[in-house]
């Protein structure tokens, strides 16, 4: 189970960013917490979210993008493998 700290949020964005994806926050009047500009491989996070749907929405955005394990070193790798197989509990 994911904890729901800082932390985790830039273990988060440096997972995405070794991945080849840029993570912004920008202000925005989108629903969700996050949403991902394919052609530019850009997540854009809505700065006015909680650290919580921060981390959701990254989350759920990671389980659906396939990231090249090539990139990533063994703890990243193991990190994304157990954000893959947990579902996160808010």
């Amino acid at each position: 189970m994911l904890t729901l700290t800082t932390h985790t949020l830039e273990k988060l964005e440096l997972l995405l960013k070794t991945g080849g994806y840029r993570v912004r926050y920008e202000k925005g009047n989108f629903k969700t917490g996050a949403c991902l500009l394919q052609s530019s491989k850009m997540i854009v996070v809505n700065k006015f979210s909680n650290l919580e749907s921060r981390i959701q929405s990254l989350v759920e955005l990671l389980r659906e993008l396939e990231i090249d394990h090539k990139q990533l070193d063994d703890k990243q790798i193991a990190f994304l493998h157990q954000l893959k197989q947990t579902n996160l509990q808010l």
